[in-house]
């Protein structure tokens, strides 16, 4: 009758998840990630492509966290080949959450290099996460081809990323330093500003590699 009642239980917060009311769907999904029941994780993820609500997006990927990645990995890994941004994005960001670096050769440069902002954003953050040792040269190079790119955010985005590989990141980054498009050096130097100080705005990194831009060219005319 215990296990009976659980279902039950499980299988009404499910429905909740189709609300139409966000604090009802974020209860839900509380409810779901409680349970870890197994068999909510299809739905899980089938509403984390559609969920509108960005607190309710955060509580299903922390429902899914709470189930065995042996489970949602091999999901999440199939969401990703989805014709969907937002599946696409919240496969990404619930992977770099769950850290199961078995998904790692799903991160592939066709994500790190989407046309949506948003996706790639999020594989930034999953590969820097889940990236092994013996990848991050390599992983670093591929985003070193993202440098200039989007606004202030995915910018400072993608700073994160390199200064997460550290040493990895510098040879791309000073290679990058000297390319000729102003946006892409001004972005290369500001993120290795920010790698040399952590604790260095994005924001103040980007003026600083104005300014040494700036007295570049001034001592190049001299």
């Amino acid at each position: 009758m215990i296990v009976r009642a659980e279902e039950t239980n499980t299988m009404r917060a499910l429905q909740g998840l189709r609300s139409g009311s966000a604090s009802v769907r974020l209860r839900a999904a509380l409810a779901v990630g409680t349970a870890a029941d197994s068999r909510s994780v299809d739905t899980l993820i089938e509403r984390c492509a559609v969920e509108p609500d960005f607190h309710v997006r955060d509580m299903l990927t922390w429902a899914l966290t709470r189930h065995a990645s042996s489970v949602t990995v091999p999901k999440l890994v199939d969401a990703l080949g989805s014709e969907s941004p937002q599946a696409r994005s919240q496969a990404l960001h619930t992977l770099s959450k769950v850290g199961d670096r078995r998904a790692w050769p799903a991160i592939t440069r066709a994500l790190l290099t989407d046309a949506d902002d948003e996706v790639a954003r999020s594989a930034w953050r999953a590969a820097v996460v889940l990236v092994p040792e013996d990848g991050r040269a390599g992983l670093a190079e591929v985003l070193a081809t993202q440098l200039g790119r989007g606004v202030h955010e995915t910018q400072r985005s993608l700073s994160r990323a390199l200064v997460a590989l550290g040493e990895a990141a510098v040879p791309v980054l000073r290679a990058a330093a000297t390319d000729p498009a102003a946006r892409v050096r001004r972005h290369a130097i500001a993120t290795e500003r920010l790698l040399r100080d952590p604790d260095a705005g994005f924001g103040f990194a980007v003026e600083e590699a104005k300014r040494i831009m700036v007295l570049g060219a001034t001592a190049r005319e001299e």
